[in-house]
């Protein structure tokens, strides 16, 4: 008989299709988020579980899912899974990394140069009907052309910003846990807090784990030129977001473009009054190639193991260096 699987969003049509011959599948259509005990009622009978970021695979949903055998984590992120609890009882995990690196370095990409030219301070202005003409110093803003570029991680996101970078003339940096033999588009590898002083736009592409965390605080922030920018397309923890948003009130740094946040969908009122952030809602792979091309992946991972056989992208324990991936013959990041 047929494993089941439940999923709790809609898939794209092709992706549907392909999971419903090789399972039974039950797919939750309600609003999203999908509820707590919706989700947990789900998983009670289920052999497979494809699920989002935004949802808890922990000790508790596990012990209510005695048949689960291979979780699909529709992200590259698996923050929200508790990996320890699920290799306790044998349950595989696996993400979709690779298909949507170059659609999250387009919106990273995109972040700095909004915050750069104050694109969206340009368009309320425009919108408001107070545009009252060119002006010299109207709205001045910072190049991005041979500018200095920090990358916090050059993973594989990390890595297609700094080829964008490349075609700007920009000097790049990067720094990791673990320095890399060969690194992408010349970037050089420097300590974090000699980046963080000599960028001009410091950009972070680091998994969120235990290490990476408030992985740019206070101190960090001081660290930073005044007329620097700080993009984070990551997860929102990564940051100190209120250390962020006094370093901005203060001018402590110009500008940040933000596409994740700590308390998602929570965005803090203070943060969201500033003038000089651009703000995006967690939307680094939603285009509509990636986004089919992620629910795809993620059926694929979660046959391969209901089927017994190794996923395309493995999960392996943990994650132990920021920026680095995890440690397992197949693991991605």
């Amino acid at each position: 008989m047929a494993p089941r699987v439940f999923v709790t969003f809609p898939l794209p049509p092709v992706a549907a299709t392909l999971l419903r011959r090789a399972a039974r599948v039950q797919t939750y259509r309600g609003p999203q988020p999908i509820p707590r005990s919706r989700l947990l009622a789900g998983v009670r009978d289920a052999d497979g579980l494809l699920c989002l970021l935004t949802e808890r695979v922990d000790s508790t949903l596990l012990s209510r899912a005695p048949r689960l055998r291979a979780v699909a984590n529709y992200a590259v992120g698996y923050n929200n899974i508790d990996l320890a609890a699920a290799a306790t009882r044998n349950v595989v995990v696996t993400n979709t990394p690779d298909v949507l690196t170059e659609t999250s370095a387009d919106l990273a990409f995109a972040l700095m140069l909004a915050a750069a030219r104050r694109v969206v301070e340009g368009d309320r202005l425009v919108r408001s009907g107070r545009w009252d003409g060119w002006r010299p110093d109207q709205l001045l803003g910072h190049d991005v052309h041979g500018a200095t570029l920090g990358i916090v991680g050059l993973g594989r996101i990390g890595a297609a910003v700094a080829r964008r970078a490349r075609g700007f003339g920009m000097r790049i940096l990067y720094w990791n846990r673990r320095r890399l033999r060969r690194a992408a588009a010349g970037a050089r590898y420097t300590s974090l807090p000699r980046l963080l002083a000599a960028a001009d736009f410091v950009t972070i592409h680091v998994p969120l784990a235990a290490a990476t965390r408030h992985l740019i605080g206070a101190p960090e922030l001081a660290h930073m030129k005044r007329t620097a920018i700080l993009v984070n397309t990551s997860r929102g923890p990564v940051v100190d977001e209120v250390a962020l948003v006094r370093a901005l009130a203060r001018r402590r740094i110009a500008a940040a473009g933000l596409d994740v946040f700590e308390d998602e969908p929570h965005v803090p009122a203070a943060l969201r009054a500033l003038p000089n952030v651009v703000l995006t809602p967690h939307v680094g792979s939603a285009t509509t190639a990636t986004r089919a091309a992620m629910a795809a992946l993620a059926v694929r991972n979660l046959t391969a193991a209901l089927a017994g056989r190794e996923p395309p992208n493995l999960v392996a324990p943990a994650t132990t260096e920021a920026g680095s991936p995890p440690r397992g013959r197949r693991a991605k990041v």
